[in-house]
């Protein structure tokens, strides 16, 4: 059995996700290539596109909101994700076990005593053909259960039914509460059960790959895939890690070379590239994996180096790059080059300035 090494899984991890060079193609074909985008906030999204695509502009994801294209909604981990519509359609079922639990964890002891069904049901006689915002679902469905904590009553009905997030909620910039509408009306049809898990683990491989069975569960949040794996062994090339574990590719898929260099890329805050598995020592060592929670992350030769956030000062914004350990004079110059044109599309008609410190400083 080959033994892929770190940088190896490095290399053909970045290759797939399009951080060895930006591509020349459509928002959607990217946002299907890594099945979904992290949509915690409205930012990342468009900046996980900027550093995969050649001459990105906010409006490519903006229109394919609006044109429900692709949705913002409750998937992997029972986080928000942007999708392809016509992903959203076959995996939201998919994902019902794992939204189930989700449900459970961090709201069931608010709905202890409710039945969950008929909680379901009155959420979607309540939102109908209708957009309505989460604290006006919460509301209504306090106003059935009185005393009942109306957040925790709105959120449970992210995982309990297939409802998306309508625009303008996740485009760029948008800050305010968030709209519910059910996923059918939305979208015109519901979502409905189509292929198996395995498929799942197929588009995984394609976006993450190689990897193990339990990098797969880390990155969806669902259990028990090792019968599912193990069912498409026939179909995958087997590899070895450093560590002595299984790691499963599809056959086909690219690995470079490992001595194939990395540019410096500014990730968006909690990319999927940087979540996605379970052992995340390809894209971060377990000393810095840490610092790499809510911050968004730099990497240099292809590995998490530092965090980066953008401050604001009136008509000034400041790139500030908080470093793990000092560049070289090379790589800050390279670092310096690509964070500028990370201001130029982020900040396009402000002055910018970029400032480097260790991490810690507050200053």
């Amino acid at each position: 059995m080959e033994t892929l090494t770190r940088r190896a899984l490095n290399r053909a991890t970045l290759e797939r996700q399009l951080l060895l060079r930006r591509a020349d193609v459509p928002a959607l074909t990217v946002i299907e290539r890594l099945a979904g985008l992290q949509a915690q906030d409205p930012d990342p999204p468009y900046i996980g596109l900027w550093a995969r695509i050649e001459a990105f502009r906010i409006d490519d994801l903006t229109r394919l909101l609006y044109r429900r294209e692709v949705v913002r909604a409750t998937m992997f981990r029972g986080t928000q994700h942007l999708v392809a519509a016509e992903d959203y359609l076959w995996l939201r079922p998919l994902l019902q076990p794992m939204l189930d639990r989700w449900q459970r964890g961090g709201f069931g002891r608010f709905t202890a005593g409710l039945d969950l069904g008929e909680l379901a049901a009155a959420a979607r006689a309540i939102l109908g053909e209708d957009t309505l915002t989460r604290p006006e679902l919460g509301r209504a469905l306090a106003g059935r259960w009185p005393g009942r904590d109306p957040v925790a009553l709105a959120r449970s009905v992210q995982g309990l039914l297939p409802v998306v997030h309508p625009p303008p909620d996740g485009t760029w910039g948008r800050r305010g509460t968030t709209p519910f509408a059910l996923a059918e009306h939305w979208l015109g049809r519901p979502p409905a059960a189509g292929p198996p898990a395995g498929e799942l683990v197929v588009r995984y491989l394609a976006a993450f790959g190689p990897a193990t069975v339990r990098d797969v569960q880390a990155w969806s949040g669902m259990t028990r895939l090792r019968e599912v794996v193990e069912s498409l062994r026939p179909r995958l090339r087997v590899f070895g890690g450093e560590d002595g574990r299984e790691l499963f590719d599809l056959p086909d898929a690219p690995r470079p070379d490992p001595g194939v260099p990395a540019p410096v890329r500014f990730l968006a805050a909690l990319d999927n590239v940087l979540l996605a598995h379970a052992d995340r020592t390809r894209v971060v060592s377990d000393d810095r994996r840490g610092h790499v929670v809510v911050d968004a992350a730099v990497t240099v030769d292809g590995f998490v180096h530092g965090l980066w956030n953008i401050e604001r000062d009136g008509n000034t914004a400041t790139l500030v790059v908080r470093l793990l350990e000092p560049l070289s004079g090379q790589d800050e110059a390279a670092v310096t080059e690509e964070g500028a044109r990370l201001l130029r599309f982020a900040a396009p008609a402000a002055a910018h300035d970029i400032r480097f410190r260790p991490v810690g400083d507050i200053s």
